[in-house]
């Protein structure tokens, strides 16, 4: 093949690279701008998960800043906790800026402090105050938190301003009736 020949083709080929890659790199703009769903949160960024013992799990529920307090026990192992985590994610996004404070509390084993708890928070993109609950037996910390509980999971409890519970439900939440116990709080 000659240099003529070679450059002959050389040079379509080339541009049409090049043609190809701009044609690319502008659908996956336009795909973005569309809102395209966004990447999921890498496990390489993980949230933190603060672990507590039962003093500090009783310290965190009497608080001083009189706001109401939401309150979600759950378990990674837990499918129905899994399931309703996307709703409480909506809640606490809606609710952050009105007054609420809301923590999630894992009852997973303390071995997925730093694997399986932050990875399904990244991936859920929760804000929420994450802890694990590092207790040998967790009777001490179910009773703290409402006499009744059997300890089934999932469970919310919602605390007003004087760290009473003035809501509680176990098993998958109702969004509706959890915004409407929120709103009756935050307009106290």
């Amino acid at each position: 093949m000659t240099n003529n020949t070679r450059r002959r083709w050389l040079y379509p080929a080339l541009g049409l690279i090049i043609l190809l890659t701009g044609f690319a790199a502008s659908a996956q703009s336009r795909s973005r701008k569309k809102g395209a769903a966004k990447p999921r949160v890498s496990s390489a960024h993980p949230v933190t998960v603060k672990v507590v013992d039962l003093e500090a799990f009783k310290a965190t529920l009497q608080r001083s800043d009189s706001r109401p307090l939401l309150v979600n026990f759950w378990a990674t192992w837990c499918d129905p906790c899994r399931e309703e985590f996307p709703d409480l994610v909506r809640i606490d996004n809606q609710y952050r800026g009105q007054g609420l404070d809301f923590i999630a509390v894992s009852l997973d084993d303390l071995t997925e402090l730093k694997t399986g708890v932050p990875k399904f928070l990244g991936e859920m993109r929760a804000k929420m105050p994450a802890y694990l609950l590092n207790v040998s037996d967790p009777e001490p910390a179910i009773k703290v938190v409402d006499p009744t509980w059997d300890g089934q999971l999932p469970a919310t409890f919602l605390y007003d301003k004087d760290s009473k519970v003035v809501f509680k439900h176990f098993g998958k939440i109702k969004p509706d009736e959890l915004r409407a116990a929120i709103d009756k709080e935050i307009k106290k």
